[in-house]
């Protein structure tokens, strides 16, 4: 199955000049969720996995998919003032602004084997985030995945050495 169709171009979404790769209709099949699904285990192998991280918001869909089949607890990673309890924090850039990303700090456990999960992997900046607030908390990432990644903007760059999985690239 060709993921790539179900993944659609909305033109200057956020902001002019960004093409936005919009996933709702890979949701909206069940085929597709579940091919992408199987596709993110098989590359993932054998690797035990403590905590899948999930990035807002569209890294949760997957994201808690995957913990939920790796027997593993589900963390969001959220924007401010979004998590209720005591956090850590993290400024990051990405292609058209910047934000700040925040962590629960009691969410990873030393030591714990994590898998982060987003949707879309472009700048690397919001990933990149991500794995600082995980390593502060002396989480091991075991792999960053990605729904889809959009090669031209070289993110993988900023997530070295850390495995890097898409399935698929733009």
């Amino acid at each position: 199955m060709e993921l790539k169709k179900y993944i659609r171009d909305i033109a200057d979404f956020p902001k002019p000049g960004i093409i936005y790769k919009d996933i709702t209709p890979l949701l909206n099949d069940a085929h597709a969720m579940a091919e992408a699904l199987r596709l993110f285990l098989e590359k993932l192998g054998d690797e035990k996995i403590d905590k899948v991280v999930g990035i807002e918001s569209r890294g949760f869909i997957f994201g808690a998919l995957l913990a939920e089949r790796l027997h593993a607890g589900f963390v969001p990673i959220r924007k401010p003032g979004k998590l209720p309890f005591g956090t850590i924090e993290e400024d990051y850039a990405l292609e058209y602004g910047s934000n700040t990303l925040h962590l629960h700090q009691d969410a990873i456990i030393s030591g714990e084997r994590v898998l982060i999960h987003d949707d879309v992997l472009a700048t690397g900046g919001t990933a990149a985030a991500a794995c600082k607030l995980v390593e502060r908390l002396g989480g091991e990432i075991v792999q960053c995945n990605f729904l889809m990644e959009l090669e031209f903007l070289n993110g993988k760059e900023k997530l070295r050495p850390h495995e890097v999985v898409s399935l698929c690239s733009f």
